[in-house]
């Protein structure tokens, strides 16, 4: 038996996001493995969950199963999560990000050595892209894709023992952000811009991607990345590329605070029209957008966006990384994101959708007290079940 707690919490999922399973009992198995996920201490590996729900023995085996081994999809499930999401927070854009998670020695599925961008340093790891559906109140992560690199993809008995599908293969980190991006953006019902906070991605064929997609983009960028002045724009400023760090700090005429006065601005911001360096035409043209504390211009967060935005929204839409930055920091160890310690590729896909589904419902159920409390909105977050 359950005990009254894992009841509750239980009651409190949104069932219908497991709609797409085929069999009751599925449906009821995601809906447990949710609610051992939100009630176990620690890491949520599948034995924790496992000793949440009360089991010993045959019902480690059947968690194990469900996650691991058994046939159900995890696409719909996502597709369901991102309507879901948005329905509840009125999404403004999706955001997307790497992530690596160290791990030790060599056989869970797609570790290999990458630069952690948190850390600081080469680790050796798991890492994937996640699309995180951002609002002002809160993020949820509704898409991922893992990385794996060509060693997983061309060595048949690691693909054989990670149940590596044959369709995979090894993409480029452009490839991975957008495979990820548009799949979550075909879920939706209305179409929202997607924020690439993943600096150092090559701009140009993710330009050729999202264009024809009708998806605007906004994507953070290195300050080594070069590029030069539209001479549309700005005639006779030069041909000669620079980095867009130097742009910056040398366009200063075009420098605008960012506060209610100018005296009292904290922040300055910039944004000019550019070209990516060997591109002709609309192809190539892009939207500045910088923002850096008054003090310190090196401290700069550079973005590249479609070159018919304005500049006060690129900076409204940058500013959700911070969104997804807090609940990544604050939530995602409570839901287990990051602690799959099983070795099968769908093993990990089923376990980070379930834990997605564990963070919409701590999201949800932190904006219901704090509706609750001012008396406002509770009555969308009761009914988003």
């Amino acid at each position: 038996m359950h005990s009254p707690s894992l009841q509750r919490t239980v009651a409190e999922i949104p069932l219908g996001l497991f709609d797409s399973l085929p069999r009751n009992d599925q449906r009821s198995k995601a809906g447990e493995y949710v609610a051992g996920l939100l009630g176990a201490r620690g890491r949520k590996t599948l034995r924790n969950v496992a000793e949440q729900l009360g089991g010993q023995g045959a019902r480690k085996q059947s968690v194990h199963h469900f996650i691991s081994e058994s046939s159900w999809e995890w696409e719909p499930v996502r597709r369901a999560l991102a309507l879901r999401t948005d329905e509840l927070l009125g999404c403004r854009a999706l955001v997307v990000r790497p992530t690596v998670v160290p791990k030790a020695g060599g056989y869970s599925v797609g570790v290999a050595e990458y630069f952690a961008p948190q850390l600081g340093r080469t680790v050796t790891g798991q890492q994937s892209f996640g699309a995180w559906l951002a609002a002002p109140a809160a993020a949820v992560p509704v898409n991922w894709q893992l990385v794996l690199s060509a060693d997983w993809i061309e060595d048949l008995s690691r693909r054989q023992r990670a149940h590596i599908p044959e369709t995979s293969r090894a993409l480029s980190p452009e490839e991975n952000a957008g495979d990820v991006a548009l799949r979550a953006t075909r879920a939706l019902t209305t179409a929202l811009p997607v924020v690439l906070d993943a600096p150092g991605l090559d701009p140009l064929p993710l330009g050729r991607r999202f264009g024809p997609a009708g998806v605007p983009l906004v994507q953070r960028v290195e300050p080594s990345l070069r590029l030069r002045v539209d001479p549309l724009a700005l005639p006779g400023h030069g041909e000669l590329p620079l980095t867009a760090g130097r742009l910056v700090g040398a366009l200063r005429r075009l420098w605008r605070p960012r506060g209610p006065l100018a005296s009292g601005a904290r922040s300055l911001s910039m944004a000019v029209p550019v070209m990516l360096p060997g591109v002709r035409g609309a192809a190539g043209r892009r939207l500045l957008v910088a923002q850096w504390p008054v003090s310190d211009l090196s401290a700069a967060r550079l973005w590249l966006a479609d070159v018919w935005m304005r500049p006060a929204d690129v900076l409204r839409l940058a500013r959700l990384t911070e969104v997804v930055d807090r609940d990544d920091r604050l939530v995602a160890a409570q839901v287990g994101l990051r602690d799959f310690a099983g070795r099968s590729f769908q093993g990990w896909h089923r376990h980070i959708t379930l834990a997605s589904v564990a963070h919409l419902a701590h999201v949800r159920a932190a904006l219901g007290t704090a509706a609750a409390r001012r008396g406002d909105l509770a009555p969308l977050l009761l009914g988003a079940g």
